[in-house]
């Protein structure tokens, strides 16, 4: 990486603005992230993760980090004394929680479940998931919901269910966990507004409701079908969290039309070279700002945790909306580089790309000069563009451009 790109990287990257609407454990991989970039010391990063690591129970994992971080001090006793007192408390939740289990059965019969049974689950099912048994924990948190009528635990079941799903990439179920929490909180939203204390109980509101759209990034990104998750973040009350608590999502949410109108409004509040860009092309129709940008934007693009891995594909499309509303000409060797592909695979994309309806344009190529006339990008920049955007949905997470 240029230093360039590594700058632009480090200055857009947003792991500390993210991790303190993350559990923990869910921030350690960002962590990682930034390590394996180097966008930040090596001593800084370690420093954080040990902070993280150090308030859960996996004890070898904290020893290591803290070997990494201080490589000639020797490892404290207070290790090996966490260490024990984890196995035995381990130990202990898990005897009293499989009593709960083993009454299961006899439930319907018997009736010798007890709420501290049932509360031992939840207690075990949260000790799993410090000491980094994400498997087991969801199994436990899962029966104590079946069971439990306590509200406030329930709630922190939901949001450990959660977690445990996305740390074991099981994103069938996180998908099917999201909408179940959100409908958790909007209905303690509801009973919390019909009383008093309305103030509080929207900033609790605001506070979850902020928490879970960060948390769901993870299964945004990894789902196959995590794009329907646009429906909750367009819906008016979550349009109206990320407005007021978290404007940065801006920055992965993918629905052009609904999108650009925030960006526009919220850019006092947060800009990068990725939000500039869109706002560049759909508001001000400045197409020669939006290309001095793509640069910034790529290299902001690869170094964020969510949109990295779709920056090549993705890209294309952006950079070429960014291309055709230029040049009334396209050259071929001039675009396919811009999307860094070679003659042969840069032609095929360019080809496929003018048939597609929504450019507005029946144009033919002169193979033998390497061109063709774009006819739609002929309209002055300075007059609004009315052709429908290029770059969709499953298109507009990243930009390439050199």
């Amino acid at each position: 990486m240029s230093e360039f790109d590594v700058a632009t990287m480090a200055e857009y990257d947003l792991s500390k603005t993210i991790i303190p609407y993350l559990d923990r454990h869910l921030a350690i991989p960002l962590l990682n992230h930034l390590a394996e970039l180097a966008l930040s010391p090596v001593v800084d990063v370690q420093a954080a993760q040990y902070e993280l690591a150090k308030g859960t129970n996996m004890v070898d994992f904290t020893v290591s980090v803290f070997e990494e971080l201080n490589p000639d001090t020797p490892i404290p006793d207070e290790f090996a004394a966490k260490r024990e007192n984890a196995l035995s408390t381990n130990e202990r939740l898990q005897q009293e929680a499989q009593a709960g289990l083993d009454n299961l059965q006899n439930l319907k019969d018997n009736y010798n479940l007890t709420p501290a049974q049932i509360t031992a689950l939840y207690a075990f099912g949260q000790f799993q998931f410090t000491y980094g048994n994400y498997s087991g924990a969801a199994n436990y948190l899962y029966h104590f919901r079946v069971l439990s009528t306590d509200a406030n635990l329930l709630v922190s079941a939901h949001w450990g269910k959660l977690a445990s799903d996305i740390l074991t990439g099981k994103w069938d179920i996180a998908l099917e966990e999201l909408h179940t929490l959100r409908n958790a909180i909007d209905a303690r939203s509801n009973a919390h507004g019909s009383g008093s204390g309305g103030g509080g109980a929207a900033r609790a509101q605001l506070h979850s409701r902020t928490w879970l759209a960060h948390w769901s990034l993870f299964v945004y990104f990894n789902h196959p079908n995590g794009r329907t998750l646009l429906e909750t973040f367009l819906s008016p009350t979550y349009l109206a969290t990320i407005q007021t608590a978290c404007p940065w999502i801006l920055r992965v949410k993918h629905a052009l039309k609904e999108i650009v109108k925030v960006i526009q409004t919220e850019e006092y509040q947060y800009t990068d070279p990725l939000t500039r860009t869109l706002n560049f092309i759909y508001v001000d129709f400045d197409f020669e700002a939006a290309q001095r940008d793509l640069a910034s934007a790529s290299a902001m693009v690869r170094g964020d945790f969510f949109l990295g891995e779709f920056k090549d594909k993705a890209a294309r499309g952006l950079v070429s909306e960014v291309y055709v509303r230029i040049h009334q000409r396209i050259d071929i060797g001039d675009l396919s580089k811009r999307l860094n592909l070679g003659p042969e695979e840069g032609e095929k994309w360019i080809v496929n790309l003018i048939r597609e309806p929504r450019m507005g344009a029946d144009a033919k190529i002169d193979l033998e000069k390497g061109s063709f006339p774009y006819t739609t990008a002929a309209r002055r920049t300075s007059h609004k563009w009315t052709a429908d955007p290029l770059v969709t949905s499953n298109n507009l997470t990243g930009v390439t451009a050199h």
